[in-house]
Formats: C-alpha cells, structure tokens, sequence
C-alpha cells in the first residue's frame, strides 16, 4: 500500500467536492488543534461524510472524501474559528489508525478517474452545460436575482464536479457524484437530476415574470 497516505480527517455531515468552496464553523478542541497543525503544515485535512446514524471511526473503508485546503482561517475571541475550505482531490478511506493526535487521522489512497471515451463525454457535458444554464436562468429569474451563472469548466471529467455543487442535491446523491470513478456515471447522475425540473422551473420564471409585469398575482 505503498500509494497511501496518513491525512487528518474531519468527519462532517456535508460533501465537500473538489473545487468547491465551504464555509466551516470550527469550535471543538480536538479540531481547533487540527486546525492549528494544518496552518503550520501544508494547511491540507480530509473531509469526509459521516451520517448521524455512523460513529466517526465506524466510517466504512473505501467511503470517499476529499481533501480541503485552508483558504483563510478567523480565529474568534473564545477559540473558536470560521474558516473557507476549497475542495482538492479526492480519496478513498483505507483506515482509521491510531495517533496521538486529539483528532482523526486515517490511511487514504487516491481516488482516480476510469479513462473513457471523450466523444461520449463532450456530448453528454454539452447537454448538462444547457440544462444547467436553463435551470439556473429560471432560478435566478424567479428569485429577481441579477447575478451571472457560475463560470463552468471546459474539462467534462471537473464539470461535474463544478455543477453537483450548485444543484440542490440529497446528501447521498451527492456523495455518490463524489465517490464515482466514472465521469459520465456523474454526467448522468446530474442529468437525472436537472431534466426533470427544467420545464417545470422555466413554467414557474415565465409565471413569475407576468406577475411582475401586471403588478399581480398574475394569471395562468
């Protein structure tokens, strides 16, 4: 095993994606110090996503996380802290080992992709990239919101990473985008997601849209 690493682990209810950005609270002790050991060190821990039912180190082997690194760190009066974290590359837990570390500290190994047919891929992202804009267009026009769709990237294997993570998507469907080796198994988790609703939200922005025109409740 000799690709695996030892990495600090913060088991947290949420999945962290890579390149995603996440907001965290930090008020226990044991992960103030980890906190602390990161900023001295290379400012990188894993997170990975434990359900209220599973105790921490009852996380079962092969679960997938992703690493987070510390992009600003305000540390409170009290001790507590509010840092942002962005998403890096993802791994699979081996183990839990023993450190004397007052935190979590696991075995991990990476987390690659499968290779797969571009041509499947570029065609299947381009579908996504338009339900996306779409959904996201009729959101933002139901909700009188002017602000710009998030930029996506041009890489279909990071896209969709980039779109699960503004999709409003279970815990676990969530986590199944993050542990999938295959970048089209993602494509087409998001695409069962988003196809669905896109009439539906458009309906609603188009309603939304006459009700301000009016100044009423609008007619059907």
């Amino acid at each position: 095993m000799s690709n695996t690493t030892r990495l600090p682990i913060f088991p947290l209810p949420l999945v962290l994606l890579p390149g995603a950005a996440q907001s965290l609270h930090v008020f226990e002790p044991r992960y103030r110090q980890l906190l602390a050991d990161c900023l001295a060190g290379d400012g990188h821990f894993g997170i990975i996503c434990r359900t209220p039912d599973v105790a921490e180190r009852e996380i079962a082997p092969g679960t997938a996380g992703c690493t987070a690194h510390v992009e600003s760190a305000q540390t409170l009066p009290d001790g507590r802290s509010n840092i942002v974290v962005t998403g890096g590359d993802r791994f699979s837990l081996v183990e839990f080992v023993d450190d004397p570390a007052p935190y979590h500290v696991a075995r991990v190994a990476p987390l690659d992709d499968v290779p797969e047919s571009m041509a499947a891929l570029e065609d299947l992202a381009e579908r996504l990239r338009d339900l996306f804009t779409r959904v996201g267009r009729s959101v933002r026009a139901i909700q009188d919101d002017a602000t710009p769709l998030p930029e996506l990237p041009d890489s279909p294997a990071t896209l969709s990473f980039a779109i699960a993570q503004f999709v409003d998507l279970e815990l676990a469907d969530k986590q199944r985008v993050l542990a999938a080796r295959s970048p089209l198994q993602r494509l087409r988790l998001l695409d069962e997601a988003l196809a669905p609703i896109v009439e539906s939200m458009e309906q609603r922005a188009r309603v939304h849209a006459r009700a301000q025109t009016n100044g009423k409740g609008g007619h059907a």
